[in-house]
């Protein structure tokens, strides 16, 4: 019988933002076009050939290997389906494993055709009610999109334990999924296992930026590899946030970060140290 397979990890897991669409520099045009068929303008079609050309040099920079590869998921939307293409333009065929759409990294709905006034006034109450559990009518929340993304992430991990992207002689892969900035934002919450509270401070990817997970040495992902600081400042991050992607970037695969606070100090008041301190309290409090 043959052994199996060694699993490999991905050297890195891209998160990339569409390039600039008709939308982003026109609302009224989510009004007569549906959103999954807005295009990218020029400027996004530019901006896309670029991050690809950025893309590349990420995974062949200093000390990769020579026998890296690109695997890719993305939207089904027009815009983020153009992104690829140009992208796309700096890879050789070589280095592309394959590529995939997937239903479930697509943008956040915000209802049919948008009526730009009417959806002035949707997200300025978004913003008094909440970004994250605000659906927009006959649409979805960040909440309902944290839902979908959690299926996709399963079924991501189905991939790599399976060793469906693993190909030929490939000893670096590198997963990029070309997806939206509300999905993104919602992918590393539920990654890096951020709360509520810390998504709503989240800034959003500009057109084409994209945010790498890379591999440490023990086994964990981390921003705080490839980004620094004053990036992830600039994203959002709090300090605490920050401190656990420095943490990981060097901690083993399943260890506990017992100095992260939203862990356990978020959710509690004055835990005791131990059951002896519990119980020395009861005895004081019978005396």
């Amino acid at each position: 019988m043959p052994h199996a397979q060694h699993k490999a990890l991905p050297k890195r897991i891209i998160l990339m933002r569409h390039g600039e669409s008709s939308g982003n520099i026109d609302g009224a045009a989510y009004a007569t076009t549906p959103d999954h068929k807005i295009p990218l303008t020029p400027q996004g079609l530019a901006q896309a050939r670029s991050a690809g050309e950025r893309l590349v040099q990420v995974m062949s920079g200093d000390g990769g290997s020579e026998k890296w590869r690109a695997y890719f998921y993305v939207s089904p939307y027009q815009r983020t389906r153009a992104t690829l293409r140009e992208a796309g333009r700096a890879f050789g065929k070589r280095r592309v494993i394959g590529v995939r759409e997937e239903c479930r990294v697509r943008e956040q709905d915000f209802g049919n055709f948008q009526v730009e006034e009417r959806m002035r006034v949707v997200k300025e109450t978004r913003e008094r009610f909440g970004r994250f559990f605000y659906r927009f009518p006959e649409g979805e929340s960040a909440a309902d999109v944290y839902d979908r993304v959690s299926g996709f992430m399963e079924s991501l991990w189905r991939d790599i334990d399976m060793n469906r992207l693993n190909q030929g002689d490939c000893d670096e892969l590198n997963l990029i999924i070309v997806s939206h900035g509300l999905t993104s934002r919602v992918f590393l919450m539920k990654w890096f296992k951020w709360t509520v509270e810390q998504f709503e401070y989240l800034n959003n990817f500009g057109n084409c930026e994209f945010r790498v997970m890379e591999l440490g040495p023990g086994g964990e992902y981390s921003l705080a590899i490839h980004h620094t600081e004053q990036e992830l400042e600039q994203w959002g991050l709090s300090q605490d946030m920050i401190a656990d992607q420095k943490w990981r970037a060097t901690a083993k695969r399943g260890d506990w970060n017992e100095k992260c606070p939203w862990y356990l100090d978020s959710f509690f008041d004055n835990l005791a140290d131990s059951d002896d301190s519990v119980e020395e309290e009861e005895e004081d409090g019978k005396q």
